[in-house]
């Protein structure tokens, strides 16, 4: 029997969510074929790994990235709780992970996989021109009811500009920037040439 991670959930293709594995989910994330793990933590350096998830990824080649909150330039001593709402640069340093299509099959967790994963998926989500019902819909349902406002304000008032989508981007990020529509292959244009009015 396969058991994902708590808040599990597939974004996009290659793309996936939830809290930090255990032990338990290691026969499932097998079945991900992953290449990169993005670990968001609240206070950089303290999240807890399963020993066996941590060889796991060890012995799969397995990028581990981790990306913590700093404070004042510096980042906040251990034991330190912070009530700030995730930080821009959080969400920025992330979103270089995401936007390489170099990284997937990419998984995103953070200890419950509810809020600071929600909060770059929500951005994501943004940057893809999702209309903000939506992407506050995806957001409450990953929340469990237990929505924060701040996210919710910090989620509207993301500059997607700040996010430089590289030539190498997964396919559901490769826009014409003019338009914001998905780029055509190469193949699609020719078919569409070949018509006749």
């Amino acid at each position: 029997m396969l058991f994902p991670p708590i808040n599990f959930g597939a974004v996009e293709e290659g793309l996936y969510r939830g809290a930090i594995p255990t032990e338990i989910n290691v026969p499932f994330l097998e079945t991900l074929n992953l290449r990169t793990v993005v670990l968001l933590e609240h206070i950089a350096g303290t999240e807890e790994i399963d020993p066996m998830w941590n060889s796991y990824l060890e012995e799969n080649q397995i990028e581990l990235v981790r990306i913590g909150e700093e404070v004042n330039g510096s980042q906040m001593p251990p034991g330190t709780k912070s009530s700030q709402p995730i930080s821009e640069e959080l969400v920025l340093r992330a979103m270089r992970e995401v936007v390489h299509s170099s990284k997937y099959p990419l998984m995103i967790v953070d200890s419950l996989g509810k809020h600071r994963t929600g909060v770059l998926i929500a951005c994501l989500r943004k940057l893809q021109k999702w209309n903000l019902s939506s992407v506050f819909s995806e957001y409450r349902r990953f929340a469990s009811g237990k929505r924060k406002i701040q996210n919710e304000q910090f989620i509207e008032l993301f500059d997607v500009d700040l996010v430089n989508i590289p030539l190498q981007a997964p396919p559901f990020l490769q826009f014409n920037s003019a338009s914001a529509i998905p780029v055509l292959s190469s193949k699609t244009v020719v078919a569409e040439s070949n018509i006749s009015v």
